[in-house]
């Protein structure tokens, strides 16, 4: 079966294109040049074509055989490093551990969704590696890190992170969610909008990254249920308890990093007072208040435009409703957002705290927190084709999905 995806007849957008073949594992032949290939069936995998194909030896030489002080990631499926290609371009090379069978199938997800998908806020994926048991991703390199590690790493960076700035990044990231949740057919579900997964170009616009929880949904689906996949403090409760997972998951994770940006704070960070410990609880209260003002970062002073800064905690708060029918589509967020769209506060209700849920588990709160703090959930099925599976899922540890810059860039 091969995924086809179209456009409307009209509204086409020249910087976004896309057609997704769909592929299972695979080997590649003997490379005879640098340009695409189709790699041959084997045994027991497939063709895939429209990749460009590196060999290992490539690879090895971009990034000075893998020197340390190349590399700008690491992750539970392996590292990425900085290299320079032959053609003069740099690129995030991504090394999968050659012992981890979740991150081949994190692998084939991820040039599944991403091989020929384009838009200006989602990274671009150059090519990749299949020789031997050698599994590499090849990533344009961005040039300004995540904002896990520059926003709200507390680390030193010389990025001033102004409104404006915060305003470009919050509208990007809602843009390209919303190509992926609407104009892609079938529709893509991300499964881990985080901080650590927004990568930030020379110019700081906003890249999504990371694609190997991505789920494919069919527009007459309601839900997939599935094994949990995510990131603690970003999952939907009805995701992380029950494990239905739907486009609205998404949309949740967007409103809790919307929050995060403004505030420039981690949705969790268990050293603050106890009342101040859970940012989506405190924006509620703050809200309730009427003094979401207090949320708006310190260090932004009196530089920044009061009533969007305002608008746009709501509008985390908007997508991070309990019920997830409350919670607006993506299209519509960034209408909210650009102020083509008016909020209504009282359209507001209570957001659903999956922080509750564990405290108040079974007198297991402290034991299970232990476990979902700075924890992924990986776990990915149903390559290239919309996922029916009806497999159920309670939260537990695993692995930790791979984010490109979790260590800073040491080569500048």
């Amino acid at each position: 079966m091969k995924d086809r995806v179209f456009f409307p007849e009209n509204g086409i957008d020249k910087h976004k294109k896309l057609a997704m073949p769909c592929f299972s594992f695979f080997v590649r032949k003997k490379r005879a040049s640098s340009d695409k290939q189709t790699i041959s069936d084997d045994e027991d995998i497939s063709g895939i074509k429209n990749v460009n194909l590196y060999t290992f030896k490539e690879l090895r030489v971009a990034t000075n055989n893998f020197s340390p002080a190349n590399k700008i990631g690491e992750g539970g499926f392996g590292s990425v490093y900085k290299g320079k290609l032959r053609d003069g371009s740099v690129a995030a090379i991504k090394v999968l551990s050659t012992d981890s069978r979740q991150g081949v199938r994190e692998f084939l997800t991820e040039i599944n969704v991403i091989s020929e998908v384009e838009h200006d806020n989602l990274v671009k994926l150059y090519g990749c590696c299949a020789e031997g048991n050698q599994r590499i991703l090849v990533y344009g390199y961005l040039e300004n890190n995540s904002l896990a590690q520059t926003l709200l790493g507390g680390g030193h960076n010389s990025i001033q992170f102004n409104w404006q700035t915060r305003h470009k990044i919050c509208i990007g990231v809602a843009q390209g969610l919303a190509f992926l949740h609407e104009d892609v057919q079938p529709h893509i579900i991300h499964r881990d909008i985080k901080a650590s997964n927004i990568l930030l170009d020379k110019d700081l616009t906003p890249k999504i990254s990371d694609f190997g929880l991505a789920k494919f949904i069919s527009p007459n689906l309601t839900h997939i249920s599935t094994r949990v996949a995510g990131t603690a403090g970003y999952l939907a409760p009805e995701y992380a308890i029950r494990g239905q997972v739907t486009r609205k998951a998404d949309i949740y994770s967007f409103g809790v990093l919307l929050i995060e940006i403004v505030s420039g704070r981690n949705n969790t960070n268990k050293r603050l007072p106890a009342e101040e410990q859970y940012l989506l609880q405190r924006a509620w209260e703050l809200h309730e208040k009427g003094e979401l003002l207090r949320l708006v970062d310190a260090s932004l002073s009196d530089d920044f435009n009061v009533e969007e800064a305002c608008r746009f905690l709501k509008i985390g708060l908007l997508c991070t409703q309990d019920n997830p029918k409350l919670r607006p589509s993506m299209s519509t967020v960034v209408k909210m957002l650009l102020g083509e769209m008016n909020l209504i506060d009282e359209e507001i209700s209570k957001p659903g705290l999956i922080a509750q849920f564990m405290d108040s588990k079974d007198g297991r709160g402290q034991e299970d927190d232990a476990k979902m703090k700075n924890t992924s959930y990986a776990e990915s099925s149903g390559l290239g084709k919309p996922d029916t599976s009806s497999s159920y899922g309670n939260i537990t540890s695993s692995v930790a999905t791979m984010t490109f810059n979790s260590i800073y860039d040491r080569t500048e």
